[in-house]
């Protein structure tokens, strides 16, 4: 039996497990705010959501937020080689640009090429905490949120005053570190934090069969500021400023077979800054204004000279306010997007960059009563390239037991072409029908059970995505390209089932998931490249009188690394294990061993992932 059947049959019975256990209300139930743009708690929610907090971040070794990410439900990355490589995220099997990224409410967003998030470019060091949302959310965040939404939350100053510093070697040649100054005085609080990163790297390409070849070491290192200033200017009010930048420049290979003495790099730039002033009028009447701003600057080099330079701007502003009244909620919200891209692969007549604006209008309706929880939301986003996208969703929850929830769940998204698309050499020219955005329909239905130390969920979704913009041949002379264009082709259907389960046994914290998806091209029926149709987890902890230890397992099936599935990627399961021993309330140490067995795996046809890794650690609060 493979690694992963094996992997895929103790993740059922864990979850099996976990629906065995005494059944009593939870001791917990967090609020989230990214699944309905308002604080709700996760008892509510009508969305399949994950939190991960500041202590599970703590225990990551190797790698960076896509790393971590790789580890939930749902969730495959594809990386061309060490952690400051270009890497993109599936969530549900959608294409990397159809999930947003947020930082504290910000949207990170690159229009070049095909768009997306710069997944490598978010360190771990400055992140409380992580929320996911899965499914289409463009009724609530406009474009981009088709199969879902995940927001990073930096760091809040909270109680009194506070140092905190950790420090890390490893392998790789690895040495990083993070200083962190947080705490509250009277009605300011503050939160200070620094990080940097920096590793020999390993060979990003692999060359087989020549003796000849010298390969060389991909290296990568990074650092980060992050910073937020509150000040509780009457009861009720609250006004703050934060700001967030990180920079990765990571070595790569341009070429399948790099030539000697040839250093190719990548630099990520990444800024994110914001302005909020929330207000609590009374217990049923809140308020925010808010002003935001991200820069995704990406350039690669060769030998010190500029190749590729793309640089994108994202501004926002919003004007949002939450009613309550009696069982019920209303949500508004007014809100303007702008873009802009430099990009030296836009046409000439652009003078090398573009712009576009988006305004919108939301409203949300939340119920919760004996029982029941509804939603409904809706959005009309006016584009000044394409005109206007209606989108909406609605949800339906019945808590019809003791710790017994099922809900259902229907939603439509859009994602407007990138700046590139519209406005390359391979975009549509004068005359031409403009590029229209791409359209998602999501649908989906959960169970979930909630006990004393454990939980147990099912969610099965099916979301069809039309009108997905392309490069193609068959569109040449709709553009000034004379090898093709882009153009609305493509079709794909999105389906699967998710389940997951977390339990106590004999002491040990058990979580376990499994998902059996099939993302498929609606022409043609064949698999999209680079997803596989299974993913299993499991993991388990234990503590002992201050000692912690874990071990992860993550698999994942088999792939195709071309959309026609005539390149065949090999199934993998990974090992990872962690142990940490808190010396006293000020001390802590802390030891991965990731990819334990060394797992030799691609991600990406012809491109090395790191082998077995360790990392020492020690956290101090000072």
């Amino acid at each position: 039996m493979s690694s992963l059947r094996l992997l895929a049959v103790a993740s059922v019975c864990a979850a099996v497990a976990a629906a065995q256990a005494q059944t009593a209300p939870n001791a917990l139930d967090p609020v989230l705010v990214t699944g309905t743009r308002s604080p709700l708690q996760l008892s509510r929610s009508l969305a399949d959501v994950s939190v991960i907090e500041r202590a599970d971040i703590e225990r990551q070794g190797f790698g960076n937020l896509a790393d971590l990410l790789s580890r939930q439900a749902c969730i495959e990355i594809v990386r061309n080689g060490n952690p400051g490589a270009s890497t993109s995220l599936y969530l549900r099997g959608a294409n990397s640009q159809h999930t947003l990224l947020l930082v504290d409410g910000v949207r990170v967003d690159a229009q070049g090429g095909s768009g997306g998030a710069p997944w490598e470019a978010i360190p771990l060091a400055q992140i409380e905490r992580i929320e996911i949302v899965r499914g289409a959310a463009s009724a609530l965040y406009g474009s981009d949120a088709v199969a879902g939404v995940i927001q990073v939350f930096t760091r809040k100053g909270e109680g009194a005053p506070s140092l905190q510093a950790g420090a890390a070697v490893g392998s790789l040649g690895l040495v990083k570190g993070d200083l962190n100054l947080s705490g509250r005085h009277n009605s300011l609080d503050y939160a200070l934090g620094a990080a940097a990163e920096r590793a020999d790297g390993f060979n990003a390409r692999k060359v087989l069969n020549d003796p000849g070849y010298t390969p060389d070491r991909d290296d990568w290192r990074n650092h980060s500021l992050q910073g937020r200033l509150g000040w509780q200017a009457a009861a009720g009010q609250r006004l703050e400023g934060l700001f967030s930048l990180s920079e990765v420049d990571a070595g790569y290979d341009a070429a399948a077979k790099p030539a000697p003495g040839v250093n190719d790099r990548s630099v990520n730039d990444t800024r994110a800054a914001r302005l909020l002033w929330a207000s609590t009028w009374n217990t049923d009447l809140r308020s925010e204004l808010s002003s935001g701003r991200s820069r995704q600057r990406y350039e690669t080099l060769s030998n010190g000279r500029s190749s590729y330079l793309t640089e994108t701007e994202v501004s926002q502003w919003a004007a949002q306010g939450s009613w309550r009244l009696g069982a019920s909620q209303l949500n508004a919200l007014l809100e303007r997007r702008e873009d802009r891209l430099v990009n030296n692969g836009l046409r000439a007549d652009t003078g090398g960059q573009a712009d576009r604006s988006q305004n919108a209008l939301g409203l949300s309706w939340l119920y919760s009563h004996a029982g029941w929880d509804a939603q409904l939301h809706a959005r009309h986003d006016r584009d000044s390239e394409f005109g206007g996208v209606n989108t909406g969703s609605a949800a339906l929850g019945w808590r019809f037991a003791p710790g017994w929830r099922a809900w259902a769940s229907a939603g439509s998204a859009f994602r407007a072409p990138t700046l590139y698309q519209v406005f390359s050499e391979y975009g549509p020219k004068a005359g031409q029908a403009a590029l229209a955005p791409e359209r998602g329909r999501n649908r989906e239905l959960g169970l979930r059970w909630s006990g004393a130390a454990s939980e147990l969920g099912l969610t099965a979704f099916d979301n069809r995505i039309r009108e997905l913009i392309s490069w193609d041949g068959g569109f040449v002379g709709r553009c000034d390209s004379p090898w093709g264009c882009y153009g609305n082709l493509a079709k794909v259907r999105l389906r699967g089932v998710s389940l997951q389960g977390q339990t106590l046994l004999a002491g040990w914290r058990v979580q376990a998931g499994l998902d059996w998806q099939d993302p498929s091209d609606a022409l043609t029926g064949k698999r999209l490249g680079r997803r596989a149709k299974q993913l299993a987890r499991l993991a388990v902890e234990r503590d002992w009188q201050g000692l912690t230890a874990g071990a992860q397992l993550q698999a994942q099936g088999a792939r195709f690394d071309d959309h026609a599935n005539t390149k065949p990627l090999g199934g993998y399961a990974l090992l990872h294990l962690n142990l940490g021993y808190r010396i006293n309330a000020q001390t802590r140490l802390q030891l991965n061993l990731d990819n334990a067995l060394d797992k030799d795996y691609e991600t990406a046809k012809g491109f090395a992932q790191a082998g077995r890794t360790l990392q020492v650690g020690v956290r101090l609060a000072l």
